[in-house]
């Protein structure tokens, strides 16, 4: 069986913004997947509770976006019924709860990164793309199997940078996995990257479950001023089966 991880960031890689608690940030999320289990499950049933409570088309099709859906943009303008949202929101649960999916969540505190590194630093991406690497590569060698990484692509320069970051961690591996191990598991040298536009399920999946995740751990580390919306922390209930563990112990979420 061969694998993906679709890969969601949350925040940005800029340090000169690390000051301010809103960027402070910087997370990735991965979310992986038997590929034929996209097809054959997660991607129909999904696509039918898209057509269950919204209006779409194949030409223009809905595509689940975080933002949009949380604050009732169109197309989800008719999650403004409470009635209607309360039983959209009870499906897309339950969803998240039966299907087989693991979770890996990396988050970087740049303004901590920036002062402990004064002269000479890792890009803050780079970084957080290696740790998110190496434990895949982990996860796969546990199970025996190979895979590729998909990321949501973020335009023409950042696109480029996201995939020659990929590509020195294949060709050179990170300070503690040598780059056999990933050549071994990984089945591309190539990051790929697409936009949510093209309907990708895995994408999507990891764009509702990041931001969750991502403030489960800043306040697992005491970080002040971030709130947890209600329907979040049912979410992040549901992740805790889902991060990835090794004999109980925890590799799914990593603080740095």
């Amino acid at each position: 069986m061969k694998y993906r991880m679709y890969v969601d960031e949350v925040g940005n890689s800029d340090l000169g913004s690390s000051d301010l608690l809103n960027h402070r940030f910087l997370s990735l999320t991965g979310i992986v997947i038997e590929l034929e289990y996209v097809r054959d499950v997660i991607f129909p049933e999904l696509e039918e509770l898209k057509s269950k409570y919204f209006i779409s088309h194949p030409d223009e099709p809905v595509i689940f976006h975080r933002k949009e859906l949380v604050n009732y943009r169109i197309p989800f303008a008719e999650l403004r019924d409470d009635r209607i949202r309360a039983s959209f929101n009870l499906e897309l649960i339950n969803c998240l709860k039966k299907w087989n999916y693991q979770i890996i969540t990396v988050c970087l505190d740049k303004k901590n990164h920036k002062e402990i590194y004064s002269v000479w630093r890792y890009d803050p991406y780079h970084y957080s793309m290696a740790l998110l690497i190496e434990r895949f590569v982990f996860l796969l060698e546990q199970i025996d199997s190979t895979g590729d990484v998909l990321a949501e692509s973020r335009g023409g320069k950042e696109d480029r940078r996201l995939k020659e970051s990929f590509t020195k961690l294949f060709l050179n591996g990170t300070d503690y996995v040598e780059p056999e191990r990933i050549q071994k598991v990984l089945s591309s040298k190539q990051l790929k990257v697409k936009p949510k536009k093209n309907n990708i399920a895995g994408l999507q999946i990891a764009d509702i479950l990041a931001h969750p995740s991502r403030n489960e751990i800043l306040c697992e580390n005491n970080i002040k001023g971030i709130r947890i919306a209600p329907f979040a922390k049912i979410i992040i209930q549901v992740l805790q089966d889902k991060y990835y563990k090794v004999d109980g112990k925890l590799y799914g979420k990593k603080f740095i």
